[in-house]
């Protein structure tokens, strides 16, 4: 609609610039190469965000990893406590990536997430508190890292690219679209096909950038490899020291 808006007023105006032509060139290849810059912007925003959540994801899983393995190391029935809600909280973490956007099922999920929290810090305190010493602390900060990790990749499913780019860009394709019509109004040549090829790669160049700059729809989602190769993991881990002294018992 733009293309054929510009291209009328192109033929409007083709007799009374005459001369002009090349002037008028300079100003639409200068309003189109702003166009491409502010695409290639959106796209790095978009690029980068995409490139935080798969991160933050890969930390998360990592952090919570290494504290089920501290808490299977101990002895004790905190300890062992902890382990096992670590377990469910991995696979609480999956639902909450794979939900949808404005699905209820992200409150769920994060009510459920705190309360985990809440509960593994419960046993983290009894734990530091009946045997205070390095083994202790030592779960106590990998718990803590855990709890930051699940902050920061939520931060990161939440935020997405700003809207005054997204608009600024629609309005810059739309303006792009209606000054290429109208230099085409000017020769007096429609050039259908080609405009209309045009249109149909911008619009899908464009399209994937707020597809790859939105943390939950559309295709390029937020994977959780990592959490499930976490889960994979978890299982009984034998010590051979004290498969021995049962032997020996």
């Amino acid at each position: 609609m733009a293309r054929e808006a510009g291209f009328l007023l192109g033929q409007h105006r083709a007799g009374l610039i005459e001369k002009a032509g090349e002037g008028v060139g300079v100003v639409i290849g200068s309003i189109l190469g702003l166009l491409a810059f502010v695409l290639a912007f959106n796209l790095s925003i978009a690029t980068t965000l995409h490139s935080e959540r798969r991160l933050a994801s890969l930390e998360e899983a990592n952090a919570i990893g290494t504290s089920w393995l501290q808490a299977r190391a101990i002895d004790s029935p905190q300890a062992a406590a902890i382990a096992r809600i670590l377990e469910d909280y991995t696979a609480e973490r999956i639902v909450f990536v794979h939900a949808d956007r404005n699905s209820p099922v992200i409150a769920e999920s994060v009510a459920r997430t705190a309360a985990m929290q809440t509960e593994i810090w419960g046993h983290v305190t009894a734990l530091v508190r009946d045997a205070p010493g390095p083994v202790a602390t030592s779960l106590m900060n990998a718990v803590n890292h855990t709890f930051d990790m699940t902050t920061a990749m939520r931060f990161c499913m939440a935020y997405a690219m700003p809207s005054q780019l997204i608009w600024l860009l629609l309005a810059l394709s739309s303006i792009g679209m209606g000054v290429l019509g109208y230099q085409f109004g000017l020769t007096g040549r429609h050039h259908r096909v080609l405009s209309l090829l045009a249109s149909l790669l911008w619009t899908a160049v464009v399209g994937k950038s707020f597809d790859i700059g939105l943390p939950r729809p559309g295709s390029f989602r937020t994977d959780t490899y990592a959490s499930d190769w976490t889960i994979a993991r978890f299982g009984d881990i034998p010590v051979p020291g004290a498969d021995q002294g049962a032997g020996r018992r």
